[in-house]
């Protein structure tokens, strides 16, 4: 790492590259000084009394040996990366990242988010030596249990963490969503602001990899950005041309600057230095420049070398993923000027000089402060939002206008949920979202409200704010964005797809359950009642591949009024929800208890009793449940008392005591049998040995859907039938 001193502003900017690195005169395509958003000078105001010194270039050399020491004390991680990161990183964190690391949750605060996550040491030493909680026995006991220090960044363990990442790709399409909320919650809070004035402007920053940009999702969430022109986003491209199978050659070759280029985005390059390190002027400059574009997202290529200097792994598939080695490490330090001799080696000097950006952060933070002041004096009504949002509270009678259906009627549970969707939304501006290209099918349109669009958009109804999220048909990179969009807790965000694409976003809706997220997820066309598409879209495993994601929550309501019931707990919920939804019509069932909040809560619950003491039981979920209740008054006319129980969400139900789960199904009634026109795989649980499950074990066909259901069996008929085979 060479030491430099910081140019002035003027001088960076007046000095470009081209995508093949080559210097240009770029002073003339800049904009006016009063068009660059004031927030992106301040920024660089903020900044200009950083200077690069001799102690800098040490504290990056002890951020290089802290990454080759905490790998090899666990004896396994990541540590190349980290080495060669260690100047980006620290740079990023010294300078251009605004943040306070006494206050993690400021939110006026920039967001940063590592999206090769299996770098983690990057960014956990950056917070150990910015002076967040993070201690240097915490990097000691780096990716052992219970420690702060995992594998992986997992939001809500570690502060200074925005976000869980590791699956690959998956931060950098996270960080899209989290740009697009910016936008939208400034615009619901204050949206009257010129830009780059407003408390709630702030910037999302990434690191990623070759591997992350070789990842298809990154293709969908970075075409949907430069569609949407975040240019509150900026993604560092590590581009250090190894993965675990040694040269990216052997799989990557595209130009991946030229790529963004036709996304949309601004691009930048930085050429590592002569000696294979980071140039850290270079990267200086670059990072200077793209923090006046605000106009469009802006990736920055930093050519460098993995594991530099270590003198045998450097450039090397090992020093990715494994510990160097005592020799190796020992020859690394002192190659960098530090004791070979020491581990875990920070002086004084260089902690004090790092957590000095304390000072930087709080200064920051009492000039934005004095902004939030200025505007909360302006805007009562704003601030009595913001304080709503921030607490997860809901207004009053928030729920006033979700409608009530008529039994008897004919409603597809789609149909109800679009109903739904826009009752929620004339009461709750923090509701927005949208659908993979699906909005007429999946009816996740909030009428009357406008596109989410950028200001350049001819569009009807475009909007910077609007509520409307046309994400296109990219239902992984919807997953992602509708993790980052929640990430913040003010809003409350919809993503529609049909349930047999779930599986297009399944690592992402994963994230969301491991993150605990309050997401919403839409899938409708939830089974073979898809009809006549056929196999390929009638979902037919997909509800307990689902149900098998701990902390998910899978809701397939039984008809309209169990749809505007099972929003209204959605909406209250704290983790993600998966409602399930019908593509034909279903009978509004003839029941109080289906639109009853309390009781639909519960998960499963006794829809209609039998006659007397129960000697059946018959579970059902959504489209099945009318069918469970004709199969019942056969029964009970052949003289089986037979109760029905309907179980929009088991995940609900195991959350109930045992008592009441007794109650339901108790356990001297064993004769049980499920329906659901899908696979039974789990449906044991519930039905017991002695049960039967009247399911689809194959996939569907080409057909009506009161054709396929009377064909593969999924009838009341059949019910009858092993009801009875239980019974006898």
């Amino acid at each position: 790492m060479r030491g430099f001193v910081r140019a002035k502003y003027a001088r960076h900017v007046a000095r470009g590259f081209t995508s093949a690195g080559t210097e240009t005169d770029t002073t003339a395509s800049l904009p006016a000084p009063s068009a660059i958003a004031r927030w992106a000078l301040d920024t660089i105001n903020n900044v200009s009394e950083f200077s690069w010194s001799p102690i800098d270039d040490k504290a990056v050399v002890t951020a290089r040996c802290l990454a080759m020491d905490s790998v090899q004390k666990v004896g396994n991680g990541h540590p190349g990366t980290a080495m060669s990161l260690a100047p980006v990183a620290y740079l990023l964190f010294q300078k251009f990242l605004r943040h306070d690391p006494s206050d993690p949750h400021w939110i006026g605060r920039d967001r940063f988010v590592l999206s090769n996550g299996h770098s983690s040491l990057t960014l956990y030493i950056q917070l150990y030596l910015s002076g967040y909680s993070l201690t240097l026995d915490d990097l000691k006991s780096f990716r052992t249990w219970d420690s702060l220090t995992p594998g992986h960044p997992e939001f809500g363990h570690t502060a200074g963490v925005e976000v869980t990442t590791g699956p690959l790709g998956t931060g950098l399409a996270t960080a899209v969503g989290m740009a697009m909320e910016s936008r939208y919650v400034r615009g619901l809070l204050d949206n009257d602001a010129p830009a780059g004035t407003s408390p709630f402007d702030h910037r999302i920053w990434v690191i990623a990899g070759d591997g992350c940009l070789q990842e298809g999702i990154t293709a969908e969430a970075s075409s949907l950005a430069g569609h949407q022109e975040l240019g509150n986003l900026v993604v560092i491209y590590d581009d250090n041309h190894i993965s675990i199978e040694g040269d990216t050659a052997v799989s990557f070759s595209e130009d991946v600057l030229a790529r963004y280029a036709a996304y949309g985005w601004n691009i930048d390059h930085v050429d590592m230095a002569a000696d294979g390190s980071v140039d850290a002027n270079a990267l200086d400059a670059a990072l200077t420049r793209v923090s006046a574009i605000t106009d469009r997202p802006s990736i920055v290529r930093v050519r460098n070398i993995i594991g530099w200097p270590a003198p045998h792994l450097q450039n090397t598939g090992k020093v990715h993923g494994s510990a160097l080695g005592d020799a190796e490490i020992a020859a690394t330090k002192a190659l960098l000027g530090a004791n070979p001799d020491a581990t875990f080696d920070v002086s004084d000097e260089v902690i004090a000089h790092t957590q000095s950006v304390r000072h930087r952060g709080a200064a920051l933070h009492t000039q934005w402060q004095a902004t939030f002041n200025e505007w909360e004096a302006r805007n009562p009504d704003g601030a009595a939002l913001l304080t709503r949002l921030r607490n997860r509270e809901l207004p009053a009678e928030w729920n006033a206008d979700v409608p009530v259906f008529e039994a008897g009627t004919q409603v597809a549970t789609r149909k109800a949920s679009g109903d739904v969707i826009n009752a929620l939304a004339a009461r709750l501006p923090e509701f927005w979202g949208g659908s993979a290209d699906l909005g007429e099918s999946n009816l996740t349109t909030i009428e009357h409200g406008d596109s989410f669009l950028p200001a350049s958009s001819t569009m009807p109804n475009a909007s910077t704010h609007g509520r409307i999220i046309h994400f296109g048909i990219r239902e992984f990179a919807m997953g992602a964005a509708l993790n980052g969009m929640a990430l913040s807790g003010l809003t409350r965000s919809f993503g529609g797809t049909f349930m047999v694409f779930s599986d297009f976003m399944r690592g992402a809706v994963r994230l969301a359950a491991l993150m605990k997220l309050p997401v919403t997820y839409v899938w409708t066309h939830d089974s073979i009642g898809v009809g006549e598409d056929g196999p390929t879209h009638q979902p037919v495993e997909h509800l307990w591949a689902l149900r098998a994601i701990p902390g998910l929550d899978i809701v397939r309501p039984a008809d309209a009024n169990e749809t505007a019931a099972v929003w209204q707990i959605a909406i209250q919920r704290k983790n993600p929800v998966g409602l399930v939804l019908s593509r034909q019509n279903l009978p509004v069932i003839d029941s109080s208890l289906t639109a009853d909040t309390h009781v639909v809560s519960r998960g499963a619950y006794v829809l209609a009793e039998a006659s007397a003491a129960p000697q059946a039981i018959v579970i059902a979920t959504g489209s099945e449940v009318s069918i469970a209740l004709a199969a019942r008054e056969e029964l009970e006319a052949s003289g089986i008392p037979t109760r029905v129980v309907s179980a929009p969400c088991l995940e609900w139900f195991d959350e109930q005591s045992s008592d009441y789960r007794e109650s339901v199904l108790p356990r001297s009634v064993t004769a049980r049998v499920s329906i659901e026109a899908g696979i039974a795989q789990g449906w044991w649980k519930y039905v017991g040995t002695d049960g039967a499950c009247v399911s689809l074990e194959h996939f569907g066909a080409s057909a009506g859907a009161a054709k396929l259901y009377e064909e593969f069996g999924i009838t009341s008929s059949a019910v009858v039938k092993a009801v009875q085979g239980l019974v006898k």
